[in-house]
């Protein structure tokens, strides 16, 4: 790649994250759209208006009928979201794209395209809002795509089949990726691969959208990684292991290609039969990771140190049921936490000071909710 392309991509990235940012910066008001499994109380895309000085969210609605959409991405301008739909056949199950219209962010479907393999569970969007990124779990595969200005997904540039196994033969008797992200650059590609005991770093050949082997973080035998939040510093990785109940942290440099797992701590205060991890994000100040436990039904809480690691800080707990997902909204006081198996979202209020949180008695009922993506309303 040429210095004038690489130039205009960080330009363009700027003026995107600058704007992103004022907008969150300028507002108390925000939609929540909700990603959910459809077939029971929910028909797809849901969402609600949330009040960030009080944390009071409004009854949601179907804002777009849709099978299965487990998860949801926003663009970096707030004008598109893109979803993916959990299913399909070998040749894939849908990724959506949707314009996020005016003031009242009512969505309106653009285009639809196949993942390409099947099992789509997760999707992100780069930070130059050039290409999406889809992880097939059940196919055990991953996929770019390019996003055209008019936000359609332009054409799936690039499918990369993971192969092999780990020690877990119930869970890991195949690649099953399970998440995807793209590092602050946008430079490189994260895949998360839960079958693997590995995320998998491609870099992405921006012009052409391919994306190409280029680096492997080995995680714990029988971790069984799940997702993954990076810090902004771009050399730490925070992954959680969903079948033996981990966070784990991972210091990088991508210029290099070299990596170290520097520490695996427990998000348990003792074991639980059947415990799995879901969720794992890092909160906006950058002083806290959280991990999501479904079946102690909490949230774990870890400080981050000077050096990146984590020091365990307690659990988030209430009434909750199956939190497979949950989000920190821009301003970093709450926190909402979608319960799976209760068809419900609940708003916590959390102490910026401890990082732990408190649940209040905004609730709003959704049917089987697992992804929580806010976006600013529209002045």
């Amino acid at each position: 790649m040429t210095f004038p392309y690489f130039a205009a991509f960080f330009a363009a990235a700027a003026i995107l994250a600058s704007a992103s940012a004022g907008s969150a910066a300028d507002t108390d008001k925000y939609w929540v759209f909700y990603g959910t499994y459809t077939g029971g109380k929910s028909k797809g895309i849901y969402r609600s208006e949330f009040d960030a000085k009080t944390g009071a969210l409004s009854p949601a609605e179907l804002v777009a009928e849709m099978g299965s959409p487990s998860f949801l991405a926003v663009h970096p301008t707030n004008k598109f979201l893109y979803a993916v739909g959990e299913g399909g056949d070998k040749d894939g199950g849908p990724v959506v794209a949707f314009a996020l219209e005016g003031k009242t962010r009512a969505l309106t479907k653009l285009n639809e395209l196949t993942s390409g393999g099947p099992g789509p569970c997760h999707i992100s969007i780069d930070p130059a809002g050039q290409f999406a990124l889809v992880a097939n779990y059940g196919g055990g595969s991953c996929a770019a795509f390019k996003l055209g200005d008019d936000g359609k997904l332009a054409a799936r540039t690039s499918f990369v089949q993971h192969k092999g196994s780990s020690v877990n033969k119930a869970r890991q008797e195949g690649p099953h990726a399970h998440c995807g992200a793209f590092d602050p650059t946008g430079k490189y590609a994260f895949v998360v691969d839960l079958g693997l005991d590995q995320v998998l770093v491609y870099a992405l050949d921006r012009p052409i959208g391919v994306l190409r082997t280029y680096h492997t973080f080995k995680m714990p035998n029988g971790s069984g990684p799940r997702h993954i939040a990076l810090a902004k510093s771009n050399d730490l990785a925070y992954v959680c292991g969903e079948l033996d109940s981990t966070v784990n942290v991972v210091k990088y440099d991508l210029g290099k290609g070299v990596s170290e797992s520097v520490q695996s701590l427990s998000t348990l205060p003792e074991p639980v039969n059947g415990n799995s991890t879901a969720e794992c994000i890092l909160h906006p100040s950058g002083k806290y990771v959280y991990v999501s436990n479904r079946g102690h039904n909490s949230v774990a809480v870890f400080k981050v140190g000077g050096d990146g690691k984590l020091t365990a800080a307690g659990h988030i707990t209430g009434d909750i049921k199956t939190p497979r997902n949950f989000n920190v909204d821009p301003t970093g006081k709450w926190m909402l936490i979608a319960s799976q198996d209760a068809d419900k979202v609940g708003t916590f209020e959390i102490d910026l000071a401890t990082g732990l949180a408190k649940e209040t008695k905004s609730v709003v009922t959704v049917g089987k909710p697992v992804c929580v993506k806010f976006i600013p309303v529209a002045k």
